[in-house]
């Protein structure tokens, strides 16, 4: 099987990590896998599992972009694959333009998965265009159904997944590692971490780590704040926003701001409690499940595809969403009682999600055209 993965960029984010573990499965099941995007920092990662990466700029959201059709035509054809999957909207719209030029007979099969609540319209309905359409969660298979009335029997729900092995309960960084991040955090000694990963944006829910941060303080609770995510060049002006409300509620010196750490898993277990405080729902939430998974603390806003993690792994930690005083009672219950996460249901785990992906893969080529 001969697989192309289709994404804007391959940097940092949920949709990158899937694609990458896809493609290492591909190539330890003896596939061949192809990720094509702008590139980025995951490019090296791709390699090492034994794929291989085209680089294009199909992550320009301008006209000019069309004038990449009769190029990704070309590799479709030189390149001959089995199946093409697109994971991002414009991505799609260019492979399906080209896509539909080709010989109906021999052409590749072409899936998509829906990654997020997109916006109603032409521009996202392309991602229902695919002979196979994946939901990362019944939160998104809903979502399709309702809004863009996807019949059901084209939409597989396939969670995201985690490996246990890699985020064990119990995890411990090494000692090399915690003695560089007590002497890059002198201050964090003795005090309560909140950390809060993902890119920095509005809809992440910084603000109200700032506002419970400061509400902690004023209580006498010794916490910091830490957000843990790429910052991009667009997001300059939030960060500067977050910044001055941090020193405008007098809690400048307890908010950190890392920017991307490729050590997430190690800052999240020696946190007291890791937040999902998205004001709009996530399609699914990788990193909160990441943090149940190594037994940590999670405290999530009630709605997407976290939720749904969530109701089954560790209810008490779902607060309503826009309600600064009941996320303040939940912190505050959970560091003076943290409580022990259940266990990670079977179809969140990575190896359920790549044989999932795989069994989609199949059907998908054995299915009359």
């Amino acid at each position: 099987m001969k697989v192309i993965q289709l994404l804007p960029e391959l940097n940092s984010g949920g949709v990158e990590r899937g694609t990458l573990d896809v493609s290492n499965h591909l190539g330890r099941l003896g596939h061949e896998s192809v990720v094509l995007s702008n590139g980025g920092r995951m490019v090296e990662l791709v390699h090492a599992g034994g794929g291989r990466s085209i680089q294009l700029p199909i992550h320009l959201k301008r006209p000019s972009a069309l004038l990449l059709i009769p190029q990704l035509r070309r590799i479709f054809r030189d390149e001959r694959p089995d199946l093409v999957h697109a994971r991002s909207r414009l991505p799609a719209w260019l492979t399906w333009l080209a896509w539909s030029g080709l010989d109906r007979r021999t052409r590749p099969r072409f899936l998509t998965t829906f990654h997020g609540f997109y916006s109603v319209n032409a521009y996202s309905r392309i991602m229902t265009r695919g002979e196979r359409v994946i939901a990362v969660s019944e939160s998104i298979r809903d979502f399709m159904m309702r809004r863009f009335r996807l019949p059901s029997e084209r939409i597989v729900v396939i969670h995201r997944g985690v490996d246990p092995e890699q985020f064990r309960r119990g995890y411990s960084p090494s000692s090399d590692w915690l003695a560089k991040w007590r002497a890059e955090h002198p201050y964090l000694e003795g005090e309560h971490l909140l950390l809060l990963p993902g890119r920095l944006t509005r809809m992440k829910g910084q603000e109200d780590l700032v506002d419970l941060i400061a509400s902690l303080r004023r209580r006498g609770i010794p916490a910091h704040g830490m957000m843990v995510g790429e910052i991009v060049e667009a997001k300059r002006r939030f960060v500067d926003e977050l910044k001055q409300r941090a020193r405008d509620r007098g809690v400048g010196e307890f908010i950190h701001l890392t920017g991307h750490r490729a050590d997430v898993r190690d800052i999240m277990s020696v946190s007291r409690i890791v937040l999902s405080l998205s004001r709009d729902p996530e399609a699914f939430g990788r990193v909160s499940l990441e943090a149940l998974c190594l037994g940590r603390p999670v405290i999530a806003t009630d709605h997407g595809g976290v939720a749904e993690q969530m109701r089954l792994i560790e209810p008490r930690g779902l607060v309503p969403c826009g309600s600064p005083e009941e996320l303040l009672r939940r912190t505050i219950e959970f560091l003076e009682s943290p409580p022990s996460p259940g266990p990670i249901p079977a179809q969140f785990t990575l190896s359920h999600m790549l044989d999932s992906t795989m069994g989609v893969y199949d059907s998908l080529m054995r299915a009359g055209r």
